[in-house]
């Protein structure tokens, strides 16, 4: 049974173009873009009040290409995009996502990193996507510094995203530097792209959690993402007519090295022309405080956020939220208990979810739902036993089909090969996500996580893999074995916990002792959202199946249980 969007929803008006690049898209009025002179000005600091007009920002990207072209030898009519990979490690920033456009205007590659990596973390992407510089901010120039040194990235190909509050001088050029060196230099020449170049060429490589090993780089074209953005942008605009909206205030607060935050608000903010109010990291005050200075509209959030909230309801009522009309949920299952608290305190908040290739209009919100298939993508279920699911309310693994499906791994055939199959309706990939299709009251399919197969660990809104933490886990002296599950928290959502069996160098050691040991193994060496804050248990086995599997799920109902024994709220 292949699943479609809703029937309410139209056709997408043409196809996404597939010769242009991402900006050449959300920037032209030709594709369908609110019109320029009547667009909000798109990036605003949510600190400074610092802005620019999109006719400043399209300003801005040309010169910043310009300089960032002349200081490191990117020839447009040299080589290829894989000469120019330019990585990119940064809180959120309003130069984010225009800095990402100069390296497009240069048919380069971006690979945004998240801004949690440590060192080595950020040396293996900087190493495995090729990338010859680095674009970086103040707060996390240490780390870029250690890891750029590593892989021999000169300091000369070092640049800085100026942040509001850090205007230390540091000797490495500024992006408000070259823009104004950007300014004095000669025109580029057109890109003049062939015939579905942009379904060839890749714009972003962003890394996954990686489910086995080190994470993987996850080639994304200026096609995919283009109609990724089209695709929200069609499926979302009768819920903004209903409310009377022509341009609208958006948060923009989820990391922009991940693809929800770079896709879902500031491209999207782009083509719809909505103001984008950025902010680096969150924290509750100045989350508030933002929403009720700049009225912000429409919020892009993750699970954790809204618990927080929950927890801190005295602090949350002293700020004016009144002007929030559409929260949207994403990057891990919202749950009901929480989604209704919330709408509690907040009755006339529209709260939805989405997922990757799902979204919920404001006109049709099912609870617990992720929303339904975005117009121009088909899905099918496959169960347990390898077959096609044919009804509602049965879980299978969900596959999509479609332009938003992405070009495969970087230097992995066996992980593109795993995840990307072909029948006789063509080229499907395998999400990893266990899903049942729900039908709402007004007859639209709505899709429901149940599960994630891959067994990915949502930290506040960032994703772990379990193996990732296993490997660096059993590469410590004092331990023979050990798996890490999921376990819930109050602040994060979920954290991990690791199950672990003793080596016999541990013997003679307390279990305080090995317990600190292994603690500071991680997290001398792993982002803070990779400790495991869910703690370390000691046991004589790890369950595993006849093939060596670890079997995850008899680790988490054990924890069920303990934790119910304890009275714990699951």
């Amino acid at each position: 049974m292949v699943f479609t969007s809703p029937p309410s929803v139209a056709k997408l008006p043409f196809d996404p173009p597939d010769s242009i690049t991402i900006a050449e898209y959300v920037n032209n009025e030709k594709y369908g873009r609110y019109p320029v002179a009547k667009a909000r000005n798109p990036f605003t600091c949510g600190f400074t009040g610092k802005t620019y007009s999109m006719t400043e920002v399209l300003q801005r990207e040309e010169f910043m290409a310009r300089a960032i072209a002349k200081r490191l030898g990117y020839d447009l009519n040299e080589g290829t995009e894989w000469d120019r990979v330019a990585g990119l490690f940064s809180l959120n920033t309003i130069d984010y996502l225009p800095f990402t456009h100069a390296i497009h205007r240069l048919s380069g590659i971006v690979t945004p990193a998240s801004a949690a990596y440590s060192a080595p973390e950020l040396e293996h992407q900087l190493r495995s996507s090729g990338a010859n510089s680095l674009f970086t901010c103040i707060p996390l120039l240490e780390t870029a510094l250690a890891a750029a040194k590593a892989v021999g990235i000169s300091n000369e190909r070092i640049f800085i995203l100026p942040m509001p509050g850090f205007d230390k001088k540091v000797p490495f050029k500024t992006i408000d530097e070259l823009v104004e060196e950007g300014k004095t230099l000669p025109e580029l020449p057109p890109l003049n792209w062939t015939a579905g170049q942009g379904a060839r060429q890749v714009a972003y490589l962003c890394y996954s959690s990686g489910t086995s090993g080190l994470p993987k780089a996850v080639m994304i074209s200026h096609h995919n993402v283009i109609s990724n953005v089209m695709m929200v942008k069609h499926y979302d605009q009768p819920g903004r007519d209903v409310a009377s909206v022509d341009t609208q205030v958006m948060l923009g607060l989820l990391p922009f090295s991940h693809i929800y935050g770079l896709v879902v608000c500031g491209l999207y903010a782009l083509a719809t022309g909505d103001e984008l109010v950025v902010l680096p990291r969150f924290e509750l005050k100045t989350f508030l405080e933002t929403i009720q200075r700049f009225r912000i509209e429409q919020m892009a959030i993750v699970p954790p956020i809204l618990i927080q909230m929950l927890s801190n309801q005295d602090l949350c009522r002293q700020y004016d939220l009144s002007s929030v009309r559409f929260a949207f949920s994403g990057a891990a299952p919202l749950g009901m208990e929480t989604m209704n608290d919330i709408l509690k305190m907040y009755p006339d908040w529209h709260l939805c979810q989405g997922y990757v290739v799902t979204s919920t209009s404001e006109l049709d919100i099912v609870p617990g739902s992720s929303g339904c298939l975005l117009p121009g993508l088909r899905a099918k279920l496959i169960d347990m036993s390898g077959k096609e699911v044919s009804g509602y309310e049965t879980p299978g693994e969900l596959l999509v089909q479609g332009p938003t499906v992405v070009l495969g791994y970087l230097n992995n055939m066996n992980a593109t090969a795993s995840t990307f199959i072909h029948d006789e309706d063509g080229r499907w990939m395998k999400t990893g996500d266990e899903v049942l299709v729900r039908k709402s009251e007004k007859g639209n399919e709505h899709f429901v996580i149940t599960d994630r197969i891959k067994e990915l660990i949502k930290v506040k809104g960032h994703q772990v893999a379990p193996a990732e933490l296993e490997a660096h886990i059993l590469a410590h002296a004092l331990v023979s074995d050990c798996a890490v599950i999921q376990v819930p928290d109050a602040r994060a959502g979920e954290v991990p916990k690791a199950f672990v069996v003793k080596s016999s160098q541990a013997e003679g050691k307390s279990d305080s002792d090995v317990t600190a040991a292994i603690h500071k193994h991680v997290e001398d060496h792993k982002a803070r959202h990779k400790w495991l804050k869910g703690g370390i248990e000691f046991i004589d086995v790890i369950p595993k199946s006849p093939s060596g599997k670890i079997l995850r799920r008899l680790l988490r109902d054990q924890e069920k249980q303990a934790r119910k024994a304890k009275g714990a709220k699951l």
